[in-house]
């Protein structure tokens, strides 16, 4: 459950990253308030949640289980613990 919290968490956080990079890169002062301005963030944050959602749309749509498949709880079967599964 941590590892796609980590995800999203990090493709958020992605842009403000690139952004921090790219004003090193040209010296113009990570920590300058000027660089910061609301519409530089505006723009950071609009990109970050169209990254957000578009992973939520890729994760929903290719990972998880047919549908109309069941879930087999943990059972023992021949005396050996058979680990929960879909079918």
């Amino acid at each position: 459950m941590i590892r796609p919290i980590l995800t999203e968490l990090l493709l958020f956080v992605a842009p403000f990253a690139i952004y921090a990079l790219f004003l090193m890169a040209t010296r113009n002062g990570v920590i300058d308030a000027s660089a910061w301005n609301l519409r530089v963030l505006g723009i950071l944050t609009i990109i970050a949640l169209l990254l957000l959602f578009g992973s939520f749309f890729l994760l929903a749509h290719w990972t998880g289980h047919p549908a109309g498949s069941k879930y087999v709880p943990p059972h023992m079967e021949d005396g050996r613990l058979v680990p929960g599964q879909f079918k």
